[in-house]
């Protein structure tokens, strides 16, 4: 029997009907929500593909049971900004060419929104340790590196 769950997306409230409440947030955000920022990758928690961001944090979707979500307030890739009014770290990442199949990006900037969230002025060693654990097949990485201190001379706090 399906249960309800509530949760706080992109700063709307929803309701979801999950048969498995252990099911993984990142199904719930893609299926149910039709919500295509956050990828399925590994599966694992591995490679960031499925990032989002819980209550300020960067957390991967994929190993979340959207049950564990409570009140936590959700940010997608989505949340941040449009096509035609893109948040100022993804006009950083257009800028600097920093995608290049795209597979990564969602988890790339929604970690380093986090990042920037946390620490307005980083360092580029400390965009690069936050970034650590995001794969990237492409080799973008030294343009992403570049766009998140571009986003964060342009503003700080994201």
């Amino acid at each position: 029997m399906a249960q309800q769950i509530a949760l706080s997306v992109n700063g709307s409230a929803v309701q979801i009907a999950v048969d498995d409440p252990d099911m993984p947030l990142l199904y719930a955000l893609r299926n149910d929500l039709a919500l295509r920022g956050p990828r399925f990758g590994c599966g694992l928690g591995q490679c960031g593909a499925c990032t989002i961001i819980v209550d300020g944090e960067a957390v991967r979707s994929c190993q979340l049971p959207v049950s564990a979500v409570g009140d936590g307030k959700i940010t997608t890739l989505e949340g941040l900004g449009t096509a035609e009014k893109p948040h100022r770290l993804q006009q950083a990442f257009i800028d600097e060419q920093a995608v290049q199949c795209g597979y990564c990006i969602n988890g790339m900037i929604m970690t380093a929104k986090a990042i920037l969230d946390r620490t307005p002025h980083p360092t580029e060693a400390q965009v690069r340790e936050g970034l650590m654990l995001n794969l990237c097949r492409c080799g973008t990485h030294n343009r992403i590196v570049r766009a998140v201190m571009r986003a964060a001379k342009n503003g700080g706090r994201t």
